[in-house]
């Protein structure tokens, strides 16, 4: 068994917490040592490792304190962070090893490498790219983190940048597509988990890669291996890709 460690959970009472909370309860290695919420706070030097699906300004305030005392390390699964924010967890992170993900399902890191090299062969001026996804009505950002994430794995494939290419709604009249621009589509209905498609189209073919998530603890399963495996890793921003050891150390 591997050695105990200590764990918080940020955000806990929310749905992504109390996943986080049920897995970590049901391993032998772990000691669940905080479980706070926004305005709460906690005793950080309690903690190894915290797991943190809050709001981005939550993620910004625990990850500039966890870096002031230099630790604990951070697992952030937040959304929806502006471009302000991520420079405060850039900054954080070279105090503290911080893996930051919009998405914790092996599934999904598995689908952004499969988007990418389909990216890189699939020629932009043959293929259109259309990115949707769908999630709960409870989520308050779009397109979700992995959409993003997806569009990511497509520009890098192309060797563009994803603002460069992505193209603004279809709303109204609109004009013809552009050539090379990738689309993206949102739906919030219900309770669905999360759903996403990537569909490469070309005049003569279409390839469709999509994947569905059917419970939410394949996120907190996830999030838990990120937390185990970054509390002993040394200052730096990682995400899944670096976990699964798909990126050389």
């Amino acid at each position: 068994m591997s050695a105990i460690f200590h764990a918080g959970i940020s955000g806990a009472r929310g749905r992504m917490g109390r996943a986080v909370s049920a897995v970590l309860d049901a391993r032998e290695d772990v000691v669940v040592s905080a479980r706070f919420d926004r305005g709460e706070s906690p005793d950080l030097s309690l903690c190894d490792v915290i797991i943190d699906f809050s709001t981005p300004g939550a993620s910004v305030e625990l990850a500039q304190a966890c870096a002031a005392r230099g630790g604990p390390a951070l697992v952030i699964g937040s959304t929806g962070l502006t471009e302000a924010q991520d420079a405060e967890v850039l900054k954080a992170a070279e105090k503290i090893a911080i893996v930051r993900s919009g998405n914790f399902s092996l599934g999904v890191n598995i689908l952004i490498g499969l988007v990418e090299h389909a990216a890189q062969r699939l020629d932009a001026r043959d293929w259109d790219i259309e990115i949707s996804e769908a999630h709960h009505r409870r989520k308050v950002d779009a397109p979700s983190g992995t959409a993003l994430m997806l569009g990511d794995a497509v520009a890098n494939g192309r060797a563009e940048d994803l603002e460069d290419i992505r193209a603004a709604p279809w709303d109204g009249i609109t004009g013809p597509r552009q050539t090379g621009k990738v689309g993206f589509s949102s739906t919030r209905a219900g309770g669905i988990i999360g759903e996403h498609t990537v569909l490469f189209a070309s005049d003569d073919e279409v390839l469709t890669l999509s994947h569905s998530a059917i419970d939410r603890s394949l996120f907190a399963k996830g999030a838990v291996a990120a937390a185990a495996w970054v509390r002993s890793r040394k200052p730096g921003l990682y995400d899944m890709q670096d976990v699964l050891g798909f990126r050389q150390a």
